[in-house]
């Protein structure tokens, strides 16, 4: 029978330092003993979006103390430790390098075997951590830096059905934040604006639904965004609150239809699956996973979405998907590498685009 397996995880891909403890006993659930996330908000605010160079020094200077703060609060010491995972790409390729060489330095003091870990998977494992949900389910990873539909077939084994071919759905809400004067993360702030708001007021696009497949684009709709806001400035010479509202409701509107009429498409063509989960920051939006959640119950398929904790980046994540890796005998050396880009699906062709919170993959 296998081992029960405690894994230290570290995650340093974009702007949250974060570093976990998570314990899996064979035929039971997965335990989270400790997840801390440093985030880096108020170093980037000014700016308007995460400054690659800000966020890999504050990586750099709190990926240590959030490893000892993870072990103390799971009242437990690095010896006892069977394993460190860590996310070894894509991401913002200084961040990801002050993890993994303070990973590989822990591997190399104490001996324990290190497991690189793929950003993506670890969002894409999520839903088998906090649901236990078993294989193949249907997976949308929506967030700052990535979007694309996914079949899990295992912890190494995914197939991409379709992605954005531009900006990703949260990189698209924290330049409409932006645009508006809204304070970043643009999403829970353009969020709290459109629950005021009328979604109707404004006929903002939906791109690519008049394509088939499951392929997205939001550059345009962000564009649609400015347009209209500044139509309403030449003709008050301003913006009222109502009117920032209106369009923030608009815009997520707009995101939601179309995330909905993928994500129905995608389960259409996919049929079999255990569940369809979703994953990344952009899940705890309300208004998407209620309309994600009317999507699976129309397709007859339970719908997983995470605790708001586990949405945006973690560590936690990251442990268990090293601990999935490592159970099927995967090891990584010194010499593992960070890596900016790690399509989870190899065989596909690469999506189009860059985006700036993180590399596309």
């Amino acid at each position: 029978m296998a081992q029960t397996l405690t894994f230290l995880g570290l995650e340093s891909s974009c702007d949250d330092t974060a570093a976990a403890v998570v314990r899996h006993a064979p035929g039971e659930a997965p335990q989270i003993l400790s997840s801390v996330v440093a985030g880096q908000e108020a170093l980037h605010a000014a700016f308007g979006g995460v400054v690659p160079e800000i966020a890999a020094r504050a990586h750099a200077e709190r990926i240590d103390l959030a490893v000892e703060e993870a072990l103390a609060a799971a009242g437990l010491t690095l010896g006892q430790m069977d394993g460190i995972a860590v996310t070894a790409g894509p991401g913002l390729i200084g961040g990801v390098l002050a993890a993994v060489m303070c990973a590989k330095g822990l591997a190399a003091a104490t001996g324990l075997p290190l497991v690189g870990v793929n950003h993506l998977a670890g969002h894409a494992l999520t839903p088998r951590l906090t649901d236990g949900l078993d294989y193949p389910y249907l997976m949308l990873l929506v967030s700052g830096g990535h979007c694309q539909f996914l079949r899990v077939d295992g912890p190494e084994t995914y197939a991409r059905l379709g992605g954005t071919i531009d900006d990703a759905p949260g990189e698209a809400f924290d330049k409409t934040a932006k645009l508006l004067g809204l304070p970043q993360p643009g999403g829970p702030a353009v969020e709290r604006e459109a629950a005021q708001g009328d979604p109707r007021r404004f006929a903002f696009p939906r791109p690519l639904l008049d394509r088939p497949g499951c392929d997205m684009s939001f550059s345009g709709l962000k564009t649609a965004l400015l347009r209209a806001r500044d139509g309403v400035i030449a003709e008050k010479s301003g913006l009222t609150v109502q009117d920032r509202r209106d369009l923030c409701a608009g815009f997520q509107a707009a995101v939601a239809d179309v995330l909905a009429e993928k994500s129905r498409r995608a389960l259409a063509a996919h049929p079999g699956m255990t569940a369809f989960a979703v994953a990344g920051g952009v899940a705890a939006n309300t208004v998407i996973r209620a309309r994600l959640t009317d999507v699976a119950a129309a397709a007859g398929v339970p719908f997983l979405a995470p605790p708001l904790r586990l949405c945006t980046d973690n560590a936690a994540m990251i442990a268990w998907a090293g601990i999935e890796r490592f159970r099927l005998g995967h090891r990584d050396g010194l010499d593992l590498s960070a890596r900016p880009r790690w399509p989870l699906d190899q065989s596909a062709a690469p999506m189009l685009g860059a985006g700036k919170k993180g590399a596309k993959a």
